[in-house]
């Protein structure tokens, strides 16, 4: 026992001794252990523990070795980007009418939209089998069989690592793929019978400098494995005047390489973003030419042209046409010609081959805005109700009711088809438009009456407020009802064939079954429907609901055919029951009758109430004129 303390004391000596150059802090707390003989065919324990003494020796800012924890303190780098945009992104976005979907330059959602963990570019990445190590990288050793060891070793500012019990190793300039075997080399002329793994922990930071148009230029601490791209991120990308396709890599006097953004947004091409070193300097040069696309494409956006690039390239850029773009022509809105010819229309593939201008503003139409000629349109028409075959059904031009009638087998022998519903979109965008209109003439008569109303005691303003109250509910409800588009056809209760009115489309036929029943409404004793009888009139239908109320509105009565034709008491002469009335107009199979409700009217109460005020007043005037006479 004591000479394996005496053994081991001697390691830690010697370990010591064959590492002048190493911080004498380095591997303080380190732990070892033996067991067995102590020889190569023993074996040996080593455990290293991970102190607050592995630090950076190869960096001369301790801060650099670990660029992640460097990253999270700089709150102004952890930061995401607040994109503003540019004076002609500005420009277009007003171009295109809608703020609500907005057109941005190519590329700016790569590097601003980047979250905390892109911007600072340490995600720990895979190295490649071509990395060198160098000073600062932190060095993973595994050992097992003769000898169990699990130490993390940070390569020192001459490029070796110390192994306990073996000794230095010289890894600077070593490739990723090549440092297993220079280490199990190492460590075999000391051990037998073992097993290794050694991988790369931590990567060392380096400094870089970004500079020119971005967002926050300045000096960054990124990951030796970091790339163009990474420090672009970490500075927030270019600026609104910075370019995506002008990016250069210098290396003290030497440009690197030369890095177009374009190539990785629109071609996933990567092979310009180069590895960086420390000490490089990556410039955004000026942004050049800007045009803005707008409209059917797939991507609307303002994009930086090169010199020669064409329109075609440029709808290239953008994505192409939406699946409804019209890819037979383009306008342009060129900014040198504001103040003469404002629009040039382009026609493809023509005019493909044509340049664009900086400020030029190009616009793709959508098929689906133009309405042609309603002669050259395929109908698609509903048909539904008494026909073989319900359905909708595309017909084509020119065709009519009786041809949508035919293709959908026919009529059935229940079809009524003088209660045939014609519906038309056109027409019901025109009733919605004229029903508006009226409603909005209504509001500004009732608004116009109630105030020139004058009001003299509590009750008249009471009553106006009701009154006003009336009016706006009435008004609410008139709103909520929507026109549907209906045509009335010119039918006869015993029409066997529909009229020959061509066909638009959108349009809806809706046949339905012969009815059995009149309906009775309104202002009647018991309002219902009632069986349909051939030899019966209006008059008797109403006789059967009771007759008109004491409050009904006679004048008013009127009868909704099936067809949707009014007839009403106002067209007739004579009396309400008399003959050549309503009342005394045959009756249809689908008739609605509706006698309305008095509106305006007042009780006896009321009349008395009225006209006492009236005789009082006139009474105090009279005694007023006789004490003035007096």
């Amino acid at each position: 026992m004591l000479g394996l303390c005496i053994a081991v004391a001697a390691f830690a000596a010697g370990a010591q001794a064959q590492n002048p150059n190493e911080d004498p802090g380095r591997n303080q707390g380190a732990d070892v252990s033996t067991t067995g003989n102590g020889g190569d065919n023993g074996s040996v324990v080593l455990r290293q523990q991970d102190s607050a003494n592995r630090r950076q020796t190869g960096v001369e800012e301790s801060h650099a070795e670990n660029p992640r924890a460097t990253a999270k303190e700089s709150t102004p780098e952890n930061r995401r980007t607040t994109y503003k945009p540019g004076e002609f992104e500005r420009f277009v976005q007003r171009a295109t009418g809608q703020a609500d979907v907005p057109v941005r330059r190519l590329g700016y959602d790569l590097v601003t939209r980047a979250g905390p963990n892109e911007q600072q570019g340490d995600l720990s990445p895979l190295v490649p089998a071509d990395y060198l190590v160098a000073p600062g990288d932190e060095v993973l050793i595994t050992l097992w069989g003769s000898v169990n060891a699990d130490l993390r070793i940070i390569v020192d500012r001459s490029g070796r690592i110390f192994v306990p019990r073996v000794g230095s190793i010289q890894v600077s300039g070593v490739r990723n793929a090549d440092l297993k075997t220079v280490v199990e080399h190492r460590v075999a002329q000391v051990f037998k019978n073992f097993q290794l793994s050694v991988s790369l922990g931590q990567l060392r930071g380096i400094r870089v400098f970004v500079t020119g148009f971005v967002a926050r230029p300045g000096v960054y601490t990124v990951s030796s494995l970091s790339t163009i791209v990474t420090a672009l991120m970490r500075a927030g990308g270019p600026s609104a005047a910075g370019s995506f396709r002008d990016i250069t890599l210098r290396r003290g006097s030497h440009l690197v390489a030369t890095l177009d953004l374009y190539d990785l947004l629109l071609r996933g091409d990567r092979s310009n973003d180069q590895v960086l070193q420390a000490g490089d300097v990556v410039f955004v040069g000026p942004v050049g030419p800007q045009v803005g696309f707008i409209g059917s494409v797939n991507r609307p956006a303002v994009i930086e042209l090169k010199p020669g690039e064409t329109v075609a390239d440029a709808l290239n850029m953008v994505g192409g046409f939406t699946a409804v773009g019209d890819r037979t022509r383009l306008a342009v809105e060129r900014l040198k010609d504001r103040m003469t010819q404002r629009v040039a229309l382009l026609e493809l593939p023509r005019d493909a081959s044509q340049t664009l201008g900086a400020g030029d503003i190009v616009r793709a139409f959508s098929d689906v805005d133009f309405q042609i000629p309603t002669e050259r349109q395929s109908k698609r028409v509903r048909i539904e109700g008494e026909v073989q075959r319900p359905g909708v059904y595309i017909m084509p031009q020119k065709s009519t009711i009786d041809d949508a009638i035919k293709i959908a087998g026919g009529l059935t022998p229940n079809a009524y088809l003088y209660a045939t519903e014609f519906s038309r979109e056109s027409v019901r965008v025109t009733q919605q438009d004229n029903y508006d209109r009226v409603l909005r003439d209504m509001e500004t008569e009732m608004a116009r009456t109630t105030s020139a109303q004058r009001v003299t005691n509590a009750d008249e303003a009471a009553a106006q407020t009701a009154r006003s109250s009336m009016a706006a509910q009435l008004i609410a409800r008139l709103r909520a009802l929507k026109p549907t588009g209906r045509i009335i056809l010119s039918l006869n209760p015993d029409s066997r064939e529909l009229p020959n009115l061509a066909l638009e489309d959108g349009d809806r036929i809706f046949i339905p079954p012969v009815p059995t029943t009149i309906g009775v409404f309104g202002s009647v004793f018991n309002a219902g429907s009632f069986l349909y009888s051939p030899n019966r009139q209006i008059g008797d239908y109403l006789r059967l609901a009771g007759g008109p109320t004491k409050g009904s509105d006679f004048k008013s009565a009127f009868v909704i055919r099936p067809n949707g034709s009014v007839v009403s008491a106002l067209q007739q002469d004579g009396g309400f029951f008399s003959s050549g009335t309503i009342s005394g107009l045959r009756a249809e199979a689908g008739d609605t009758i509706f006698v309305p409700e008095e509106m305006d009217r007042t009780t006896f109460i009321q009349n008395a109430k009225d006209w006492a005020q009236i005789l009082s007043q006139f009474g105090l005037g009279i005694a007023a004129i006789r004490s003035i006479t007096r």
